[in-house]
């Protein structure tokens, strides 16, 4: 399966092949300040499964992980590991912005007060435990 997507501007496009390895909703504070959201919607696929066409920028947000978004409007598309071995794509950049659902809750001890978590969805206080 290919699913495709892109940034507001239509300036970069992207392609994933293939099943994400999973489908988390993170509500820690990196993903909060990343994304200027209250959390970061994302399917996890191999970095080797993801095709970007345009320019981009990026910037590390830990040393394990960095952003990316267009150069041209600033869309946030994905994070990827600095290791090499994954990539978090944004849901809501997808053309088909339902194609992925979550199946559960990363980092919610870091979730915002006010956001209330009633989709009877796991929850992790951190990441999923190994």
């Amino acid at each position: 399966m290919i699913r495709e997507g892109g940034c507001l501007c239509g300036a970069v496009r992207l392609k994933v092949e293939g099943e994400p390895l999973n489908v988390r909703v993170c509500h820690c504070r990196n993903c909060q300040k990343a994304m200027g959201s209250p959390f970061f919607a994302r399917a996890l696929f191999p970095q080797s499964a993801l095709k970007v066409e345009g320019e981009t920028a990026h910037y590390p947000s830990s040393a394990a992980l960095e952003r990316v978004f267009c150069k041209r409007c600033g869309t946030r598309l994905f994070a990827r590991r600095t290791n090499g071995t994954a990539a978090g794509v944004a849901l809501a950049v997808f053309d088909d912005r339902n194609a992925f659902a979550p199946t559960e809750h990363i980092w919610v001890s870091e979730k915002m007060d006010w956001v209330q978590i009633d989709d009877g969805l796991k929850q992790y206080q951190e990441s999923v435990p190994q």
